[in-house]
């Protein structure tokens, strides 16, 4: 999606994505990546995801990239922390409580500024954007971050003809070929999530999530 898409998403307050609580199946599968504390790792098109302050109080530093300040700013206050922020190339970047946030854009972040990332989670960036724009995410953002780093990836499934995106429809063929030049795929866990029940999509006959841990080689 184009950047004022999201844009104007944040500005109307439009963010069914945003969840209230951490994300379960993180909080479930994160401990077998065995990440040192004191580690970075990386949130791509993070939001003001709890996400982010649950991996903070894991003892992780906590990169993401954002495009809204809205976002970022409301991040921030809703955690009472007043960030440091300084202009960069990449963009607006806010230090605080051992997170760190870039307003900017995902694809201008470089392996320099990725150097330092061991782990990697996304829970709804892959999903978020369309089938040419996956394609780069992966295979030009993903190759950015160094060998050895590690992470879970989070994606949805349903027939794509019910609803447009996004949230897409990634099926686990395309992940395996998007990330197959840099990383080694294994499927964790498939979840059906039941009409009626949080996530669930109105309209859709059938959605279910899956995780899958990404190791780059």
């Amino acid at each position: 999606m184009q950047p004022d898409f999201w844009q104007q998403r944040w500005a109307n307050h439009e963010i069914g994505f945003h969840q209230p609580t951490p994300t379960p199946l993180l909080l479930k599968h994160w401990p077998a990546l065995a990440v040192p504390a004191g580690a970075q790792v990386f949130v791509p098109l993070c939001g003001k995801s709890l996400d982010l302050a649950w991996l903070a109080a894991q003892g992780h530093r906590v990169l993401g990239v954002e495009l809204s300040q809205i976002a970022v700013d409301e991040f921030f206050a809703e955690h009472g922390l007043m960030p440091e922020v300084e202009e960069t190339r990449y963009g607006l970047h806010h230090r605080a409580g051992g997170i760190e946030l870039i307003c900017g854009d995902a694809f201008g972040l470089d392996a320099e500024l990725l150097a330092g990332c061991a782990a990697v989670f996304d829970r709804a960036a892959l999903i978020a954007l369309p089938s040419d724009m996956r394609q780069r995410y992966a295979r030009e953002l993903y190759a950015r971050l160094p060998q050895g780093c590690r992470g879970l990836l989070l994606t949805l499934e349903y027939p794509q003809a019910e609803r447009d995106g996004p949230p897409f429809s990634v099926e686990q063929p395309e992940v395996e070929a998007l990330y197959a030049d840099h990383w080694r795929v294994q499927l964790l866990e498939q979840r059906p999530i039941p009409p009626g029940s949080p996530g669930f999509i109105d309209g859709l006959s059938r959605l279910d999530t899956r995780v899958y841990r990404l190791d780059r080689r």
